[in-house]
């Protein structure tokens, strides 16, 4: 495995992430899923990875209400000593009905926090991601708590995810006009079917040495198979999202896909394998988080890390891409 710095930190992390929103199942919240594993199923692949080398572990307070939590804290307690992993996990989401269930409020972020602690039972997260950007907040309130968390010690470092660039660079702005802790990853929705990150979120993160950890780099599986018209997986037909991200880009999406497929065959290796393989070609690039519910996906992650794309291929695989409009990811 390979291990860069995260941004402008001296955060060592591996080249791969993995993604634990497939890890934990619950009756209760906004995001339950009736593909996500038992903890019994779950574990295995994070003991694999780690075997592997990949020291970097991203969820979310949300998924599945808490359990992902529950199941990676358990699970590294088990399998690592706390200071050899990386911890990610995120703030924003509808975590109860009601007032102040939500969002990025002072009351919110403080509260969130120690429930995420307890759940992965560790004294502190090494990066405290906010999921969405919270429209219905002050930016200055939000930006003053996150300060607050990463000064008590309950996170080492600070993330954003899914927003646009100029929500970041304001975000990062009255950061270092307050002298508060930094942004120092962005977390975007970016993979060979959506490349409009290129246009302003990476360069303004190699700017401003900001590292980037992709979510779906394989666009929902989409760039693993050759090109499937309708949902084939009992994940795909229970994933309204991927719907709305897709479903008005067929068209333009396929041609890219079937490249993809292409590449692999002429190299022998996976569809998986060459997506990821190009994204880790993008110098804004951190990390790529990837989820696995089948041993074969976590294989095709580790693999990519190796796999040195020419820059004829590099071509090759980008050359149809299309403009997208305005992506549901910000929503």
């Amino acid at each position: 495995m390979e291990y860069v710095k995260l941004g402008h930190t001296g955060l060592e992390v591996s080249r791969i992430c993995l993604g634990c929103m497939s890890y934990g199942q619950s009756d209760a919240g906004v995001m339950k899923w009736t593909w996500t594993l038992s903890e019994e199923d779950s574990r295995p692949y994070i003991k694999s990875v780690l075997e592997h080398g990949i020291n970097f572990f991203d969820t979310a307070n949300v998924y599945s209400h808490g359990e992902s939590e529950r199941v990676l804290g358990r699970a590294l307690r088990d399998f690592a000593r706390r200071e050899d992993v990386v911890i990610a996990t995120k703030v924003y989401s509808p975590m109860r009905p009601g007032p102040n269930g939500k969002g990025l409020s002072r009351k919110a972020i403080l509260s969130e926090i120690d429930d995420s602690l307890m759940r992965l039972g560790t004294d502190y997260v090494d990066l405290y991601i906010i999921h969405r950007y919270d429209y219905e907040t002050p930016l200055e309130e939000t930006l003053e708590a996150l300060d607050e968390v990463v000064r008590s010690g309950k996170a080492l470092y600070l993330g954003a995810s899914s927003m646009h660039s100029w929500q970041f660079m304001k975000a990062i702005g009255l950061q270092r006009a307050h002298g508060w802790a930094q942004f120092i990853s962005m977390q975007n929705y970016y993979n060979l079917l959506y490349r409009e990150e290129e246009r302003d979120m990476l360069p303004l993160c190699l700017s401003e040495g900001i590292g980037v950890t992709p979510w779906s780099p394989l666009a929902r599986g989409r760039l693993a198979r050759p090109w499937q018209d309708e949902p084939q997986t009992d994940r795909a037909k229970a994933d309204p999202f991927a719907g709305r991200l897709y479903e008005k880009t067929k068209k333009i999406d396929k041609p890219i896909v079937d490249r993809v497929v292409d590449v692999a065959k002429k190299r022998g290796i996976s569809a998986a394998q060459v997506a990821l393989a190009w994204m880790l070609t993008k110098p804004a690039v951190t990390s790529p988080i990837i989820g696995a519910t089948k041993p074969h996906q976590l294989e095709d992650a580790i693999k990519a890390v190796s796999v040195k794309l020419s820059p004829e291929e590099i071509t090759y695989l980008e050359e149809p891409y299309e403009p997208h409009g305005p992506s549901e990811a910000f929503a």
